[in-house]
C-alpha cells in the first residue's frame, strides 16, 4: 500500500468494487434456486407454473450476472490505473536511487541480480495489484456471503458441504506453512543466479563462439539451470500427494452429499422442499469449490509478491553515496592524497588495494600511473570521483576534502575517459552531447574535429547524426575511443583523469588519440594511467605502483637514471618495439631465445594481485 502513494483511494475503491462484484456473481444462483423451487411447487407441470414470477426471478438473475462483471471490469480498470502507475514509479525510484549508490555497489552486486529486481519482481508487483489483489479480496469476502447462503436453504446439508472444504484447507495450510516461504526464498535466489549467469553468459558469447563451445560447456549457467529444474521438480513432486488429497477432499463435497441426501430425506417433512434443497447444494458445492480454490493460489501470489517485496526493499535500503551538509567550492584544481588507504570487501578476504599513498598533481600538470597489473592505478583513478570512498587518509581538490564537495560539482570538474568505452545505441551526435546535453550542434562537430573524428563522420551515410549499432554500423576500439574523448573536450572540465587505450590500437588510431589527447589535456590537471611508456616522456611527474604501494616517482629522466623498476619496464618496453616475430623464430631454431622474459618475470614477480571477487580486477 505504501507504495502506491496518492492512489491508494483509488486502490481501496476497486478493491471494494472487486468484492461487491463477488456478491453480485452469486445473485443468479439464489434466483435459480427460486425458479426451480416454483417449478418444483406446482408438482413440475409446466401449465401450472406461474411464468411471470418466473420471468421476473429469470430477470433478476439476468441483472445480478451483468451487474457482478460490469462492478468487476470497473474492480479491475482501477486496480489495473494503479498497478500501471505504481510499477512506472517504483522503476522510476529505482533506476534513480541506482544512479546515486557508489560504483562499489554496481561492482559487487552481478547485473543480473539488479536486473531481476528492477524488471521481474516489480513486474510481480504489478500484476498482484492489478489482478491478485482484487481477487484477494473477492475471494475472502465471497465465502463470508457462500457460508449464509449455505446455511440459510438448509443449515444441515450446508454443514455437510462445509466439512470437506475445512478439512482441506486445514490439511493444505498445515502443509504450506511448513514449507512455502523457505520455497518461494531458495525460488527466488534460484532464478537471481540464473539471471546472472545467463547475463555472463551472453557478455562472454564471444569467447564461447570463438573456441566453438555450447552452452553445456559454460559451466555456471548449465549449473544455475540444473540446480533451478532440480529444486523445483523436487518441491513439487514433494507436493504431489497433499496437493491430489486437496483437491479431492474440497471436491469431494458432492459425494459427501449423496449418501448424506439420502439418509436425510426419510426424515424431511416437506419433502418436495428438501428435493430443492438438495438439488441447490448438489449444484453450489462445486461451485463453492472453486471459489475457494482461488484463496489458496492468490495466497501463494501474495507470498510471492512478499518476497519481491524484500527484494525491492533491500535494493531502497542501500545506502546512497554520502553529500556533505554544507558544501564547499575547491579554490583551484590541485589534487592531493594524504596517506590514502583503501581495500575493495570481498567474500574471502580483505586486502589493501592502495596503502598510505600520498601524492600532490598540482592545477595544469600531467601525472602519469605506471606499473604492472594489480598496482593500484585503476584504483587511483575510481577514489578521484568518489565511485567509492577512502577507508583511511583523504583525497583534496584544492585543499577541499572530497567529501566536502557537493557530488554535481565534483563530477562537473572532471571529464573521465576509460579504456572500456560504452557508447549508447544512439546517433554520435547523442554519444557525444551525452557530457554536456545542452551543447549545440556546431559545438559537438567542433568537439569531434579537435578528437580528430572526421574521418570517422566522413565515412558514414548520415554522418555525425549516424545511429551506432543499426544496420551494421559499428566502431573500432580506436574510434570508440576518440568519440570518448570528444566528450570529454566538450566537457571542458579542469581535471582529466584517462586511461589510455593505445597500447591495442593499430597506428593510424594511436596517432590520432595522442593528438585528442593533447587537445583535451591543454592547461588541465591531469591523471593518466599510461600502458605505453612512450606515451608518458614529457609528463610532469610520473608515480610506479607496485601492490598498492608508490615505488618510484619522478620525470622519465629522473627515473631512468635511478635504474629500478621502470628503468627495468623501459628497457624491455624498448626490445619488444625492436622485436621481430619472424626472425626471432628463426633465431629460435637454430638455438636461440625470446627475450629476456625471465629477467622481466623477475623484475614483475609479486606485483599481480589476486582478483577481488573472482569477476573483475578493479585494479587492472
Amino acid at each position: 500500500m505504501e507504495l502506491t502513494g496518492k492512489l491508494k483511494i483509488l486502490l481501496v475503491l476497486g478493491c471494494i468494487l472487486s468484492a461487491i462484484g463477488s456478491v453480485l456473481t452469486l445473485g443468479p444462483f439464489v434466483y435459480i434456486y427460486f425458479i426451480i423451487k416454483e417449478i418444483l411447487t406446482v408438482g413440475g407441470n409446466i401449465n401450472l407454473v406461474n411464468t411471470g414470477v418466473v420471468i421476473h426471478y429469470g430477470w433478476l438473475a439476468l441483472i445480478f450476472a451483468i451487474s457482478g462483471i460490469i462492478v468487476t471490469f470497473a474492480a479491475l480498470m482501477c486496480t489495473h490505473v494503479v498497478a500501471f502507475k505504481t510499477i512506472k514509479n517504483v522503476r522510476y525510484d529505482l533506476l534513480k536511487h541506482l544512479a546515486t549508490l557508489p560504483l562499489g555497489f554496481h561492482t559487487m552486486n552481478p547485473s543480473g541480480k539488479i536486473r531481476k529486481i528492477v524488471e521481474t519482481n516489480t513486474f510481480q508487483l504489478e500484476d498482484f495489484i492489478a489482478h491478485r489483489l482484487p481477487d484477494l479480496v473477492g475471494s475472502l469476502v465471497t465465502p463470508a456471503a457462500i457460508l449464509i447462503l449455505l446455511l440459510y436453504f438448509d443449515w444441515v446439508l450446508g454443514i455437510i458441504c462445509l466439512i470437506p472444504l475445512i478439512a482441506g484447507f486445514a490439511i493444505q495450510y498445515s502443509i504450506m506453512k511448513r514449507s512455502s516461504q523457505k520455497f518461494l526464498e531458495i525460488y527466488q535466489n534460484s532464478l537471481e543466479d540464473m539471471n546472472n549467469s545467463a547475463v555472463e553468459y551472453v557478455r562472454g558469447i564471444s569467447v564461447v563462439k570463438v573456441f566453438g563451445q555450447t552452452i553445456y560447456s559454460f559451466k555456471n549457467f548449465y549449473d544455475s539451470i540444473i540446480r533451478y529444474k532440480d529444486f523445483v521438480l523436487k518441491y513439487t513432486l514433494s507436493m504431489e500427494k497433499s496437493m491430489s488429497l486437496f483437491v479431492t477432499i474440497i471436491n469431494g463435497a458432492f459425494f459427501l452429499l449423496v449418501p448424506a441426501g439420502i439418509i436425510l430425506s426419510s426424515y424431511a417433512t416437506n419433502y418436495e422442499s428438501f428435493v430443492l434443497s438438495f438439488i441447490f447444494y448438489a449444484i453450489f458445492a462445486p461451485v463453492t469449490a472453486s471459489m475457494l480454490m482461488k484463496i489458496m493460489y492468490t495466497a501463494s501470489d501474495q507470498m510471492m509478491v512478499s518476497e519481491s517485496l524484500k527484494k525491492i526493499d533491500m535494493l531502497f535500503n542501500e545506502k546512497p553515496l554520502k553529500e556533505p551538509e554544507n558544501p564547499q567550492t575547491p579554490e583551484n584544481n590541485n589534487i592531493t592524497f594524504n596517506n590514502v588507504s583503501f581495500s575493495y570487501i570481498s567474500e574471502h578476504k580483505e586486502e589493501l588495494a592502495l596503502e598510505d599513498v600520498s601524492f600532490k598533481v598540482n592545477e595544469g600538470k600531467i601525472m602519469a600511473l605506471v606499473g604492472p597489473s594489480g598496482g593500484g592505478k585503476t584504483t587511483i583513478a575510481n577514489l578521484i570521483p568518489r565511485f567509492w570512498d577512502v577507508n583511511k587518509g583523504e583525497i583534496r581538490i584544492g585543499n577541499v576534502d572530497i567529501q566536502e564537495i557537493a557530488y554535481s560539482e565534483l563530477m562537473d570538474r572532471m571529464s573521465i575517459v576509460f579504456q572500456d568505452v560504452y557508447l549508447f545505441k544512439d546517433s554520435i551526435l547523442n554519444n557525444i552531447k551525452f557530457s554536456k546535453p545542452d551543447a549545440g550542434r556546431e559545438e559537438v562537430l567542433k568537439a569531434a574535429r579537435l578528437a580528430q573524428c572526421e574521418d570517422i563522420l566522413e565515412k558514414l551515410p548520415d554522418g555525425i547524426d549516424t545511429v551506432i549499432g543499426t544496420k551494421g554500423i559499428y566502431l573500432s576500439g580506436g574510434e570508440k575511443q576518440r568519440i570518448a574523448l570528444a566528450r570529454a573536450i566538450l566537457k571542458d572540465s579542469p581535471i582529466i583523469i584517462f586511461d589510455e587505450a593505445t597500447a591495442f590500437a593499430d597506428p593510424e588510431n594511436e596517432y590520432k588519440i595522442q593528438r585528442a589527447f593533447e587537445e583535451l589535456t591543454k592547461n588541465k590537471t591531469v591523471i593518466m594511467i599510461a600502458h605505453r611508456l612512450s606515451s608518458i616522456r614529457n609528463v610532469d611527474e610520473i608515480l610506479v605502483l607496485k601492490k598498492g604501494k608508490i615505488l618510484e616517482r619522478g620525470s622519465h629522466d629522473e627515473l631512468l637514471k635511478n635504474e629500478g623498476l621502470y628503468a627495468t619496464m623501459w628497457k624491455e618496453y624498448q626490445r619488444g618495439l625492436s622485436w621481430d616475430v619472424g626472425k626471432q623464430i628463426e633465431d629460435n631454431r637454430s638455438g636461440g631465445d625470446f627475450p629476456d622474459s625471465n629477467k622481466l618475470q623477475d623484475s614483475l614477480s609479486g606485483y599481480e594481485i589476486e582478483n577481488k571477487r573472482g569477476e573483475v580486477d578493479p585494479n587492472a
